[in-house]
């Protein structure tokens, strides 16, 4: 039986705070020298960081604003040598939905704002979600 189409909202949480503020400058991966960067939350969302530590690893999901929401093939991480291929068989922002998945270690906590890193989304990101990662919950 066809599932009936389902449409819902995502209200950011908060926002990256970053040194990077254009996508070219942003690198693939945050392995790949991506700064740190602070997620400011909106102050509704602070008590949320409750029991957070400095050197806990996270789960950051972003809504990549920038991305191209139209494509569904890619040449994987720009490289026109390499074959089109599925965005869903890669880690592309350009994608339906798309939603970035970033592991981040926190290095510092100052009220409402996590500094994270290394983290590739640019300046004024949107966050969805924050999530402990697994292995560190109790």
């Amino acid at each position: 039986m066809p599932q009936q189409p389902v449409t819902f909202s995502l209200n950011p949480i908060g926002y990256i705070r970053s040194s990077l503020d254009e996508l070219a400058a942003a690198p693939h991966q945050g392995g790949e020298g991506a700064p740190d960067a602070w997620i400011e939350l909106a102050p509704q969302y602070a008590e949320g960081l409750t029991g957070l530590s400095s050197g806990d690893e996270l789960i950051v999901l972003a809504w990549f604003h920038l991305a191209d929401r139209s494509k569904l093939v890619i040449h994987p991480r720009g490289d026109r040598d390499r074959p089109l291929t599925g965005v869903f068989a890669t880690r592309s922002p350009h994608r339906p939905n798309p939603i970035g998945m970033h592991r981040v270690t926190v290095r510092e906590i100052d009220g409402n704002r996590l500094r994270v890193g290394p983290i590739e989304a640019v300046d004024g990101t949107p966050i969805v979600d924050i999530k402990i990662a697994i292995g560190n919950d109790d």
